[in-house]
C-alpha cells in the first residue's frame, strides 16, 4: 500500500489489500499451460516407447511365418 492510500477509508483499504494478495497467489495461464504441455509430452512420449516396443515385437513374430 502506497502513500496514496491514506485518503482511503477502511474498507477500501481492505479491498485493495485482498486484491493484491488474490494476485500473488492465483495461477498464469501461462503456469497451466505449461503444467499441460509437460503431461502431454509425457504421455505422448510413453505411449510411443509401448507402440515402438509393441511394433518391433509383431515384426520378429512376422519374420519366421515368412520364411
Amino acid at each position: 500500500l502506497g502513500k496514496q492510500d491514506y485518503k482511503k477509508t477502511r474498507p477500501m483499504l481492505r479491498a485493495t489489500r485482498l486484491k493484491a494478495e488474490a494476485k500473488k497467489t492465483a495461477l498464469g495461464i501461462k503456469e497451466v499451460a505449461l503444467v499441460l504441455a509437460a503431461i502431454l509430452v509425457f504421455l505422448l512420449a510413453f505411449y510411443a516407447f509401448f507402440y515402438l516396443n509393441i511394433s518391433t515385437e509383431v515384426d520378429l513374430d512376422l519374420d519366421p511365418d515368412e520364411n
